[in-house]
């Protein structure tokens, strides 16, 4: 793929979100979890937001799949960066920067474990807009979904923080 193809593609993803979790804590589940996925927006819709993802994914060098990439073991030269400062999580792709809030438990973890576990979904999830809260239910039913976990690159990211 060359890189005008590539600047084609991202051109095609329309809005990325991002959201953060844990599991519980309780049950011995503490892993901080981030989730970029494409609304669907794009100017080909769900479909072409669905290939831009997959030609980012690839241009990254990850694969979709349950293949977990260990980006811990070189964070300088993976290509997901993930920084958080207080309760902000930024979230850097090659060409991509996006942003989310994180609750307090996701913060601490992360602090605590230098590392999240970060899935790229090629799936657009047009119900899970920026600014509109997300019940348990529907991230269970989106990201708990075989096709779905299917259909993501998976990677275990650094966490770095920037303290005041």
């Amino acid at each position: 793929m060359t890189s005008t193809q590539a600047e084609t593609d991202r051109s095609q993803l329309g809005t990325l979100s991002v959201l953060a979790w844990i599991g519980d804590p309780s049950e011995g589940h503490d892993m901080p979890y981030l989730l970029a996925y494409p609304l669907g927006d794009g100017p080909q819709g769900p479909q072409g937001s669905e290939g831009a993802a997959r030609g980012l994914l690839a241009d990254m060098g990850l694969r979709i799949g349950d293949v977990v990439e260990d980006g811990t073991a070189n964070p300088h030269k993976f290509q997901v960066k993930v920084v958080l400062a207080d309760n902000q999580i930024a979230l850097t792709l090659p060409g991509l920067n996006v942003t989310c809030t994180a609750p307090d438990e996701w913060v601490e973890a992360a602090r605590e474990s230098g590392r999240a576990y970060f899935l790229f979904s090629t799936r657009s999830w047009p119900e899970a807009v920026p600014g509109k809260p997300v019940t348990e239910e529907a991230l269970r039913e989106f990201a708990g979904d075989e096709a779905v976990l299917n259909d993501c690159a998976h990677c275990l990211v650094t966490v770095q923080s920037l303290q005041k």
